[in-house]
């Protein structure tokens, strides 16, 4: 089943020609996520062959302009359009207001069904599931309450070996209690082998989306061999003490926590609009982590 990350948007505060602010768009067994909505996200959504309407959740890290600043934009067009599906939005405390604020002042409505989910940014939670992912928040070490995200796939089923099975005659009730590895004893009270009747399962593939935030070592745990992780990297060395006051990363931090989670990728980006090119971000970070790629406004990436 598909897990694939398009990136809408990999720069920071400031648009530019080649980048837009934080978006990310995600779709997990056809459950589609958009992660953050910066300024001209719905441009990007065109732009690069999203369907629109198809987006089910959102997810808004915090309440920094260049992370929500498209949500009342795209919201409009999706009302325009002749959006009826229900739509679920978790973000911080007071993003219900502003948006409702706006539609109020402007004497708008929507003729589709918001329902608004608030985050803290205080501890991690697992915020939706179903039976094919779940997505959990966890804090982030920023200016104001920030939210991290992971989305993890549920462990696949196991697939049945046929010929054993029938060659067995293994009972039909007994094959989904395999599939999902249960220890089952038969009527004349054997147990059942999975090996002999089953294939393992396929390991459960993760995305780690960690947005504005100097490196957090308390998270190691909760994202320990995540599969992807997008880890922002505003600055360079160069530029450490900046990035330091202003509470963000470098690239040669975002690769040493990745490193220290370990990550088998890492993407980085909300690059400041001060570089011309991302060079130096990519020479710091590989120095440190090997498997590091630079997120580029229409970078997509299938797990």
């Amino acid at each position: 089943m598909n897990f694939d990350i398009t990136i809408l948007g990999s720069g920071s505060a400031v648009p530019t020609p080649k980048r837009n602010p934080s978006s990310q768009f995600i779709n997990c067994h056809n459950r589609k996520i958009l992660m953050d909505c910066g300024e001209g996200t719905q441009f990007q959504i065109r732009k690069f062959k999203i369907k629109l309407q198809s987006i089910q959740i959102i997810l808004i890290s915090h309440l920094h302009g260049d992370h929500y600043f498209g949500l009342a934009g795209l919201l409009s067009t999706m009302n325009l359009l002749g959006r009826d599906g229900q739509l679920t939005i978790y973000g911080p405390e007071g993003l219900e207001n502003i948006l409702r604020s706006q539609l109020k002042i402007g004497d708008s409505k929507f003729a589709f069904d918001i329902t608004f989910k608030t985050l803290f940014g205080k501890e991690r939670e697992i915020i939706f599931e179903d039976k094919k992912m779940e997505i959990h928040t966890f804090p982030l070490k920023h200016k104001i309450a920030t939210n991290g995200f992971l989305i993890k796939e549920k462990e696949p089923l196991r697939k049945l070996k046929k010929e054993a099975i029938e060659k067995d005659d293994i009972a039909i009730e007994y094959r989904h209690r395999l599939q999902k590895g249960e220890k089952i004893m038969d009527a004349s009270g054997k147990i059942l082998d999975l090996d002999r009747y089953t294939y393992p399962p396929k390991k459960a593939r993760s995305y780690a989306y960690c947005s504005d935030t100097m490196p957090n070592e308390s998270n190691l745990d909760l994202l320990n061999e995540v599969d992807l992780m997008y880890h922002e990297a505003t600055f360079v060395n160069q530029h450490k003490a900046r990035a330091k006051s202003t509470m963000h990363s470098t690239a040669e931090q975002a690769a040493n926590f990745a490193k220290k989670a370990k990550a088998k990728k890492l993407i980085l980006g909300h690059f400041s609009n001060r570089y011309l090119d991302t060079n130096t971000h990519q020479k710091e970070a590989s120095a440190v982590f090997e498997n590091v790629l630079i997120g580029e406004d229409g970078l997509n990436i299938k797990l």
